[in-house]
Order: structure tokens, then sequence, then C-alpha cells
């Protein structure tokens, strides 16, 4: 089988949404111009209804093409075959719109190829939705995830429960990084505007949400693109707009004062399961996605009514009383023939069988889901979230912050952690995640998805056994060009810098290899950011754009966190410069310190500071890496370096001690 994902992406002179498949009856290959007749490639209602609700099998896609000098012949079971091999056919054009003979028995290696886009954060138009649904689609992503609830803005109409789009879609400013953070002349965080929503019909409201004909229309333009919309609803957590609009809904009754929904309540149930009725009505799709991700359940603990449903349910575990709610609207779904999808903070052992779990922070997850019989569909932010910079990022927009280049999300191998069984029965594919926090326009989500979302969509068509990115990329490189000369904002790959040149080769000083002590009081981050270990600081590797790359090691504690950590040079040595580069980006609160200190000894006991270096603090749009610094000669073998936190707290990032 030859497995075939895209060669050319359509004709140079066709235009997305021109039409929906704009095939020729007679087709030019290198030695003429052969016949074809195409089957009629438009769904049938079947197949249309399946697609709508996304739970064909993958054999539904498969397809064999023919193209000979006989002419061209497509096999396909289903109608869903035949507009994947009638797109194959138009990815196999050339500039000159002619195709090679050839014979290609194709089909997916995963039934979920998906792509999310965060409507919530900045509100898009549905024409620009559609946009990217023929884009999609021409790549053969056959999911559209829309993040349609979330602190910023309802997007959806929601007939019983109309301040849901009247109030909670609309804020003062189209920022969200200024609605959230405050406007810094009305004084940042003292900002009166800062997180408040608006009557659509005020002067200055920002926002705006989908019509449930809208969403009709967009349901049924995408079934014929072969590409189903799945919608999600975010519970219990991420709801600031729905409990500022009906604050009876959290444990304080109290707008502008909770994020999460009230577990112990009747009205939170009674109002989720109004909502999922009318967006089962709009939405065919089989699986409705709820959320599940980041509760800080902050009042659950004192709030009379969530204690009293703890007692009945025979726990004193908060994680108990979220489970209770996810496993009742999961029976809530499946009564309605429908399936729960959930971020993986949703796992616990008393959910449904008929339970998807969407995997968003790492692997290891993917196996807790397994265990518990559940279903997966992976989308680790290491590799899946396309809202980090995809290059240097100095260079690029800004952005959440991290390093996710296409040869990374290329590089994405699914269900890494779990056995050949448990991939084949469990895991449903793949999926790229784009959240919108700091991509505010059109074109920077375009600039954001493509060509990343390509890479995800190959994994997800031919799986990961034939890799070859040098080969990838010079197709994606293709792609490119042509999305750009056809209206797409593309990140342009013929421009790219790639990483910092700092990583490319280890760097040789006088405390390479040097054993390393850190004070008790201010440890590394062991969970996520531990990089090397305690040899991290003296292993010669620097870190390059992304925090995580297992170079950088990270501190944490507020205010009080400190970079604290003594150097054994083994002997008393001279040195005559002492450097650590940090990095700052603000978007995951990683702050440059304020002060880095260089201390020696010669009996690791009785230190003596050598010298400082101050940096006043401040935030910046632009991440970058700075090296802080002391000059100064002396003869030493130990040598302490501190670092203190930033006035905003957050993290510290460290790549290495060097010595001179």
């Amino acid at each position: 089988m030859r497995k075939l994902f895209f060669i050319a992406f359509f004709a140079a002179t066709n235009a997305f949404g021109q039409q929906l498949l704009p095939l020729p009856q007679q087709v030019k290959t290198e030695r003429g111009t052969v016949e074809y007749t195409p089957a009629a490639v438009a769904l049938d209602a079947n197949m249309a209804e399946a697609v709508r609700r996304g739970d064909y099998p993958q054999s539904a896609e498969a397809y064999t093409l023919r193209i000979t000098a006989d002419g061209v012949q497509v096999e396909a079971a289903t109608s869903l075959g035949r507009l994947r091999a009638s797109q194959t056919l138009e990815q196999l054009s050339d500039a000159k719109g002619r195709v090679p003979y050839c014979t290609i028995d194709d089909a997916p290696a995963y039934s979920w190829r998906g792509a999310m886009l965060d409507v919530s954060r900045h509100f898009f138009p549905l024409s620009f939705v559609k946009k990217q649904i023929d884009v999609l689609s021409y790549y053969k992503v056959n999911r559209l995830h829309l993040h349609l609830t979330d602190a910023a803005g309802w997007r959806m109409e929601i007939k019983r429960y109309p301040r849901l789009t009247s109030f909670a879609a609309f804020r003062p400013f189209d920022s969200w990084k200024t609605w959230w953070n405050g406007r810094e002349d009305h004084g940042g965080i003292n900002d009166p505007l800062r997180r408040k929503y608006m009557n659509e019909d005020e002067p200055g409201a920002c926002g705006g949400y989908y019509t449930q004909q809208e969403l009709r229309e967009l349901v049924e333009y995408a079934a014929e693109r072969g590409i189903t919309i799945i919608p999600e609803i975010e519970m219990p957590a991420h709801s600031e707009e729905v409990l500022t609009a009906y604050p009876e809904l959290s444990c304080t009754h109290e707008p502008y004062k909770q994020a999460d929904f009230c577990p112990g309540s009747v009205a939170t149930y009674d109002f989720l399961e109004h909502v999922l009725e009318e967006v089962m009505d709009v939405f065919p799709s089989y699986y409705i996605h709820v959320g599940g991700d980041e509760a800080a359940k902050a009042s659950w603990g004192t709030c009379p009514r969530c204690q009293q449903k703890m007692q009945e349910l025979g726990t004193d575990n908060l994680h108990k009383l979220q489970s209770h709610l996810i496993a009742h609207m999961g029976r809530f779904l499946e009564k309605h023939g429908r399936q729960l999808i959930g971020w993986d903070e949703i796992i616990d052992e008393n959910l449904s069988k008929n339970t998807t779990v969407m995997v968003w922070r790492n692997a290891d997850f993917a196996a807790d889901a397994v265990r518990n019989g559940y279903d997966v569909i992976l989308s680790p932010g290491s590799h899946c979230y396309l809202d980090g910079y995809q290059d240097a990022p100095n260079k690029q927009p800004e952005a959440m912050g991290g390093f996710t280049t296409l040869e990374k999300v290329y590089g994405f191998e699914p269900g890494g952690n779990l056995s050949p069984a448990e991939r084949q029965k469990h895991v449903k594919g793949v999926q790229g995640n784009l959240w919108t926090e700091y991509v505010p326009t059109e074109e920077h989500v375009e600039y954001m998805l493509y060509p990343r979302i390509l890479a995800l969509a190959e994994i997800g068509w031919n799986g990961t056994s034939t890799k070859d990115y040098p080969a990838f990329r010079k197709r994606a490189a293709a792609e490119v060009e042509r999305l750009r000369a056809n209206g797409v904002n593309a990140f342009d790959l013929s421009t790219e810098i790639g990483n910092r040149r700092e990583t490319l080769s280890p760097i040789k000083h006088l405390a390479r290899g040097c054993k390393v002590t850190y004070a008790a009081e201010a440890p590394y981050n062991t969970t996520a950011y531990a990089a090397a270990g305690d040899v991290s600081m003296t292993d010669g590797l620097r870190g390059g754009w992304n925090y995580g790359d297992g170079r950088w090691q990270g501190f944490i504690g507020g205010k009080e966190a400190r970079f604290d950590a003594t150097v054994d040079l083994g002997t008393v040595k001279t040195i005559k410069m002492v450097q650590t580069d940090f990095m700052q980006m603000c978007g995951p609160e990683i702050f440059y310190p304020q002060d880095y200190i260089v201390s020696v000894s010669n009996d690791g006991v009785n230190f003596k500071e050598l010298g400082r270096m101050h940096r006043d603090s401040e935030r910046t749009d632009v991440p970058d890496v700075t090296t802080f610094s002391v000059k100064q000669k002396a003869r030493a073998r130990y040598i302490r370096v501190q670092a203190t936190p930033s006035t905003f707290g957050g993290w510290l990032f460290a790549d290495e001690i060097v010595v001179k």
C-alpha cells in the first residue's frame, strides 16, 4: 500500500472556497490527456450524516486511485472515500495541471485528525472559520474542534439563557491581553475595566457570538468537505463569564468572584443539561467536549452545598467532586446517544467507559486513561499546541511562549508509552490546538496554524513509520508558497532562523563537569523542569528557545523563589568571570532575576561576595535570553551563584554556570 498525504496542494489557479471540488472532466498527464468521469463525490445522505456525527471507521476514507493511459479510475466503498480520492487527484497536479500515471491504495492511519480553534479569547467571524475548513479539508483534516466558551467570552447562542450572549460574549477591549491584564493608562491591574463584561448594545462593546442557525450552516458546510465540527462547552472551570452572567451557579453567588461552577448545587446540573440539550440540537456530532481542565476548586472546600455533596459521595477529596460532575454529564450525554470528551484532568475510575480523554499534559496521562478503559486523542502541549513560537521568538509576533517548530511537531510520536495493542484499541488519533490569548487577528491565526498543522495532518493520515523530515519540509515549503499565493497568511519557511546557536555545541569552561550543590530552600522544580538534575548547571549544554527543552532548569516559589547553587571546582583556581544565561518569557510568567550574585570560598563554608549584577524588573512583549555576569579576578575553589526573583514572582529559568 502506498500512502499519500500531499504532494502538491492544488493547481495554482484554484482559490479556497471557489467550489467544493474543482475537478475537470479531462485530466492531463505527462503523456497526454485522459478521460475522467468523476464519481458523485458529494456526500450521500448516509455518509453526510456519519461525517456530521464523526462516528465513521477509518475504512470509510479508504480509496484506490488509478491513473493510466486509459483514464482515471477511483474505487471506494463510500462517498467519503471518493472525496479523499478526488482531493488526492487535485494534490497530484503539477504547476501545469498535469498528474502522473500511478496507482495509489490509501487509507488513514487514524480516524481522528483534528484541529482546535479557540474562538473565546478572540472571536472570529463565520466566514473566516469557513475559510479554514476549506484549507483543512484539502489536507484531509477531518475534525474541527471549536472552543466556544471560556472566561473571555461565551460564543454560542443558548436561547434558554440569553445573557450568555447578550452580556457574557462582550467586553470593553477587543484584545484579550489588554482585557486580562488591564490597560496601562488605567493603572494595569487596577484598571476598573479589567476582566469585565458588557451588554451587547453598550458603546465600545467588543466580541460576538454565533447564532444557532449560523452554527447549523457551519456544520453542513464542514460536512460537505469531510469535516465534523466538535463543540466544546467548558465545565467546571474557565467559566467566569457564565458565573458573572448567572452568579447563582457559583459557590458564592457573587459576580466576578468565581471561575468554577458549584458542583454541590442542583442548579448547576440543570443549567449544564439545558445548555447541552441546545448544543446537541445544533451539533449532530457524536462527540461533545466538556472541558474539565484546570479547575482551581477555590471555594469548594468551604461551600456548604459542596461539603454536603461530598458527604453524600463519601469523600473528602475535591477531585472526586469534579469527577462526580463529569460522570453525571457523561451519563447525560450517553442517554442522548452521544459520547463525552474531556481534557485529561477528567481521568478517574468512575467515568463511563463510553468516555474519550483528550491528552494535553503528557503521555503519562494517556496511559492512565487507557488503564481505565477510555479512548484517547493525543494532543500534548509539547508538540501539538500551536500557540507557541515557531521560530526565534525575538523575530516573531507575540505568542504564549515555548518554542514549537515545524520539525518538533513533525517529530511527535503518538502513544509512545502505550503498547502496540493499546494504541490500536484506544488511540483515536491526534489533534493540534490553537489557543488564541495572544492571537488576536485572522492573519495571525493562519500564521500560527500553517504549516504546523500540516505536520499533524500527515501524522494522522500516514502514521509515523516512514517519517523523513527533510523530504517533508521540502513539500511543506512548497505548500506554504501555494497557501500564501492563495490568500492564506502562512508562516514563510524560507525565512526560518531556527534555535539559538548556543545550543549547537557544548561550551567549554572551568566548571564543566564539576559538582553542583543546591541550597535546600531553593531547589529546582523536579516535576517538569529539572533538566539534567544536579549536573545540569555544569554539563556544558545551553538551552534553546523552549524552556521545556531539557536544558533549562526552572525555579518557582512566588516572590520567595531564588536560584542558589554552589559549584565545587575541585581545587583552588584562578577565575576571571562567572556568567549564567536567564530567560524572560512573560506569557508563562518567566522573568529575569533582579539580582545575580556571585560569592567565592576556599573551604565551602565562608563565602565572600565577588560581585553582583542588578536588573530592574519589567514586563516585555518579546521573549529573550540575557547573560548575567560578574567580571572579577579571584582565587577560589567554591563558587556560589544566587539569583533573586523578579518583583512579579513567577519563574526563574537558568541553563549553565559558566566559569572562565
